[in-house]
């Protein structure tokens, strides 16, 4: 049976049970779905003591984003969290998090956190990572999982766990599908119909990339280009960036760049901002 707790004081038990053994958190803001799913089953599978928190964040919504909107389905997330294996669900209270008000102290994601996201959405990771470092304190796990989906996140949640000596591992899982290829989100609840086939495009030219992977990195943001123009062109969809980065760093990757790479893509579809991205290795024209 899943818990609920709300305070730290009441996740203590939880966590000093299972002193000796593998911990791992899955940080949510709730509204789960099959994405999250598969976050929680990989923790399941690799660690001893589950814990997912479920918490929107201010921090991380700038003033014109949908922090109020966003969904909270606390009931319905408790019964996923149940079938998928979660041992105690930590929900804290915005007090809880922030129990002086606005952090005055926050960790800042330095230049990496300044392009793509960072550059869309000012202070965007500033509010992340202060979140997750404060939720790593307070569930104190040993692995904490993350998805793929948010790539420009997870590359800099590792970077802040390596600068920081935090001693703790971090996992990326593979960004979750639906079958015509667009990638789970909570925010995919606002797509019309309509918005819906328009968002395919995201995930359409990230796969005409992918097939030009061999050809080099011009080749694949060509492809991806290709894509992307004709969904903008309808007039329903407006294109925020689409980049092939290093993975390390999420500086654009140069035209004979070799091996590991992410092709990033955000746009909005009526008032609904989505982002995605796949991890591509180059394999022609030599190493940088």
């Amino acid at each position: 049976m899943t818990a609920l707790v709300h305070t730290r004081a009441e996740l203590q038990p939880f966590l000093e049970g299972f002193a000796n053994r593998k911990r791992g958190v899955v940080m949510t803001m709730g509204a789960l779905h099959e994405g999250h799913l598969e976050l929680f089953k990989r923790a399941r599978h690799d660690c001893d003591l589950v814990v997912a928190t479920i918490f929107v964040n201010p921090l991380q919504f700038g003033p014109n984003e949908d922090f109020d909107r966003y969904p909270r389905t606390l009931d319905d997330d408790l019964k996923l969290c149940a079938e998928a294996g979660v041992d105690v669900v930590y929900a804290p209270a915005v007090e809880e998090v922030y129990p002086g008000g606005q952090p005055i102290v926050r960790v800042t994601p330095g230049a990496m956190g300044e392009v793509l996201e960072g550059e869309f959405r000012p202070g965007f990771f500033t509010g992340v990572l202060t979140i997750v470092n404060k939720l790593l304190n307070l569930t104190d796990p040993d692995v904490a999982f993350f998805g793929q989906k948010d790539a420009q996140q997870l590359a800099l949640v590792r970077r802040m766990v390596l600068d920081l000596n935090m001693p703790i591992e971090i996992v990326g899982v593979p960004t979750v599908r639906d079958e015509d290829g667009l990638a789970k989100s909570s925010r995919n609840r606002y797509l019309s119909s309509e918005e819906r086939t328009t968002a395919l495009a995201l995930s359409r030219a990230l796969f005409a990339g992918q097939e030009k992977a061999t050809e080099g990195a011009d080749a694949v943001r060509a492809a991806a280009t290709a894509v992307l123009k004709a969904a903008v062109a309808t007039g329903r969809l407006d294109l925020d960036y689409l980049a092939l980065v290093d993975p390390r760093d999420f500086s654009e990757a140069p035209p004979t760049f070799s091996g590991e790479t992410v092709l990033a893509v955000a746009a909005r579809v009526g008032t609904t901002r989505l982002i995605d991205n796949l991890p591509l290795t180059l394999t022609t024209h030599g190493a940088r």
